[in-house]
């Protein structure tokens, strides 16, 4: 594929166009930290006059001025990071995850909607990175659509047909300087975290910054993406239940991915619901078993997990042995793990279709988290990871405390278990130890995985099989407490 290292010029002022178009962006380090320290003021000026106007109020009435306050802000914060795009809203996304445990819930609903679509940048600007990447004579190849289809922190996608021969392609165009960006960008929201108190200033914090560092940077080489995306749709291209887009590398260089065009749904399309119940399973099972084939067989893992990576293309709701297919979008955060973590891995989730708590603490030696957490922590944690994997319990045991979960045929119900509330409620529970430390970074990239399977799942209202699903990837017929129904 072609390269090219060459920048475009960092851009003046961002102004916006239109309410949801950008005419330019800030990459600039100057400029970004001068949008930050100018976001700060704003909310510090907001915070002293609501502040100063509560005075005389009640203790209810300034509570529940407080929180609509708070609220107002947090979507203020969240629009100005949108606008920045790049790193800063990565990273933001990835608070708006795991937030629940350190930030106000205002904040964290707000930083939730760092995964929707943002502000869109505007086609002449896009237009010059393009003819930067490929030239103007391959850019004249192309038929490109000026309005995106889609949009993202790093980068927003264009639909284009290749004139020659009428093949529907998409361009994944990166946002000219934000991949000179990162590290002024880390370091501005660090030093947010710092000034806000947010979260604890630890090691495990530094060591968390250094691998979203570390990500960003494979993430916006998308020649590595290239090569990743052909390794998986290698591995793929003979399960008919998958569809990895096919790279096409002449119109591809370090910052532009150009891939096929693959038509689907989202997840959370209404359309789905009217899937018969067993095609809904299988579509599960897929997602469910592409988790576990890169956690357990392929060591490397796509870490993003956001409904906006996934597409189902289905075939008529009438159609009772349709095929449907998920179609897998995004390569570009992947995580690799050694095969230490992976073995740590393997038996938690043994532990965890045992049902044997005492089999979970033992599964958990061996890490430094958690060899440093004291005998009640852990065995708080414990809880949790048998929480976690409640869907994977073995047949022949007692589900769940909520017996409807499964049913005669094994299947667990993932919409009916409300899994993701109460495993955020025990996880929530469990941190509360003034000893436990911000989770390690493979621990975070890890869960998730697993909570963004487990959305997918209850969204689509779908069933797993325990037995069926797990004794592919960890060696079932070894558990101790004998053999499970199938």
């Amino acid at each position: 594929m072609a390269n090219s290292s060459s920048s475009i010029p960092p851009q003046p002022e961002l102004q916006a166009t239109t309410q949801n178009e950008l005419s330019e962006l800030k990459t600039s380090r100057l400029d970004r930290r001068l949008s930050m320290a100018k976001t700060s003021l704003n909310l510090g000026r907001r915070w002293a006059g609501n502040s100063f106007s509560g005075l005389f109020l009640s203790k209810e009435e300034k509570a529940s001025r407080n929180q609509a306050f708070m609220k107002e802000q947090a979507a203020y914060l969240a629009d100005e990071l949108g606008k920045l795009k790049g790193s800063v809203v990565k990273i933001g996304q990835m608070l708006a995850l795991y937030g629940e445990h350190f930030l106000h819930p205002e904040i964290t609903e707000a930083l939730h909607r760092l995964n929707d679509s943002t502000a869109s940048l505007s086609w002449p600007v896009v237009e010059r990175a393009l003819i930067e990447q490929l030239g103007q004579q391959r850019l004249n190849e192309l038929d490109i659509s000026r309005i995106p289809i889609g949009t993202a922190s790093l980068a927003q996608v264009h639909r284009a047909t290749i004139k020659a021969t009428g093949k529907q392609v998409v361009l994944k165009v990166q946002y000219p300087g934000v991949a000179d960006a990162i590290d002024s960008d880390l370091s501005l929201f660090k030093h947010l975290l710092k000034v806000t108190n947010a979260v604890p200033q630890t090691k495990a914090l530094d060591e968390w910054f250094n691998e979203i560092s570390d990500l960003l940077k494979v993430e916006v080489d998308y020649l590595a993406e290239a090569q990743t995306t052909i390794r998986f749709y290698t591995r793929l291209k003979q399960d008919e239940r998958y569809v990895v887009p096919e790279v096409i590398e002449a119109y591809s260089t370090a910052r532009v991915l150009c891939l096929s065009f693959e038509e689907g749904v989202p997840v959370t399309n209404a359309n789905l619901k009217a899937l018969p119940q067993a095609r809904r399973d299988a579509l599960g099972k897929a997602a469910i078993d592409i988790m576990l084939n890169e956690i357990f067989v392929w060591g490397e893992m796509q870490t993003d997990p956001n409904f906006g990576n996934y597409l189902i293309r289905s075939e008529p709701a009438d159609k009772p042995d349709g095929k449907d297919k998920l179609i897998l979008l995004d390569f570009g955060a992947m995580r690799q793990f050694d095969e230490h973590l992976l073995k740590i891995a393997r038996n938690l989730m043994l532990a965890g279709f045992n049902y044997d708590k005492s089999q979970m603490m033992q599964a958990m030696q061996g890490y430094e988290f958690f060899d440093g957490m004291s005998a009640e922590v852990k065995a708080n944690m414990a809880d949790v990871f048998l929480l976690a994997t409640e869907p994977f319990r073995a047949p022949n045991l007692q589900q769940t405390t909520i017996p409807s979960l499964v049913d005669a045929q094994g299947y667990y119900h993932w919409a009916k278990s409300n899994l993701h509330k109460r495993l955020m409620e025990s996880s929530g529970n469990a941190m509360q130890s003034r000893e436990f430390s911000l989770p390690p970074k493979e621990f975070m990239f890890i869960s998730r995985k697993f909570i963004g399977a487990y959305t997918f799942l209850t969204v689509l209202d779908a069933r797993t099989n325990t037995y069926d699903t797990l004794s592919k990837f960890v060696p079932i017929n070894m558990i101790a407490s004998g053999t499970p129904n199938a």
